[in-house]
């Protein structure tokens, strides 16, 4: 299927792994020139040489910290203007409702609201200059369920998705096309620490913890960096145009609801 987005340009964060590097990898399939960031240089230049050998698109990697004011300020500068945006960054740390203060919360805004927020408001006013852009954030499930453990993620995460849904609609009629994209659980490394985690809390091997978790997603299977990096790659073609504020889940059916 033609995307209709070949020579188009886009900022990838977070790109050098995971979720962030199968939206990269997806795009860039579909001959998009990305800039791609991450705070570590090593993997992040690994990363961005594997991409060009293998689309043969432009690439261009930015290492620095995109929560940080600086950090983002040098990638803004290396990418100018764009025609796509993904947003993407680590989520904060776990716990519970008695663990975190202020900080913790002031923290987890910075890097799963406000820096979304920041970036979206320094490119989409040159997108809809030029009557286009898509920009897709990538949020979690924990958006349309809380998970307890996540509190500070479900807060953040559920703050920008309200930025979302009223400001996609206000740019969409200049062409710009706002939407989140809510990951479960996936093949990564970040699933890895996390089944290694339950091993050790319930003294069972990381195979019978992931089995434990996967028993519970209805398809029976973590999702593969694959399938996100084409959902994403979708929601940023020509195709989806009239796809405006949505949260579109890739949990293998794990969130149990009508809508």
């Amino acid at each position: 299927m033609d995307l209709g987005i070949r020579g188009k340009r886009a900022l990838v964060c977070a790109s050098s792994k995971g979720l962030g590097l199968g939206c990269a990898r997806a795009l860039a399939e579909a001959g998009v020139d990305l800039v791609m960031n991450a705070r570590g240089a090593e993997a992040l230049e690994a990363a961005a040489h594997k991409v060009r050998e293998a689309f043969g698109v432009d690439v261009t990697a930015v290492a620095a910290d995109i929560t940080d004011a600086d950090g983002r300020a040098a990638v803004l500068a290396a990418a100018g203007p764009v025609d796509i945006l993904v947003t993407n960054a680590g989520g904060p740390p776990p716990g519970m409702w008695t663990d975190w203060d202020r900080d913790d919360f002031l923290a987890a805004l910075e890097a799963n609201m406000l820096t979304p927020i920041a970036l979206m408001k320094a490119l989409v006013p040159g997108m809809m200059d030029r009557g286009w852009g898509r920009v897709v954030n990538i949020t979690s499930q924990s958006v349309k369920a809380p998970i307890a453990v996540l509190g500070l993620s479900n807060s953040a995460r559920a703050g920008l998705t309200g930025y979302v849904a009223g400001t996609a609609r206000q740019v969409a009629g200049k062409g710009v096309a706002i939407n989140n994209l809510l990951p479960g659980s996936h093949d990564t490394a970040r699933r890895t620490a996390i089944d290694e985690m339950i091993s050790k809390n319930q003294g069972i091997s990381v195979a019978e913890a992931t089995a434990q978790v996967q028993a519970e997603i209805p398809a029976g299977r973590y999702g593969t960096v694959e399938e996100f990096g084409a959902a994403c790659a979708f929601l940023c073609s020509q195709c989806a145009g009239f796809i405006i504020g949505q949260n579109v889940l890739l949990d293998g059916g794990n969130v149990n609801a009508t809508i």
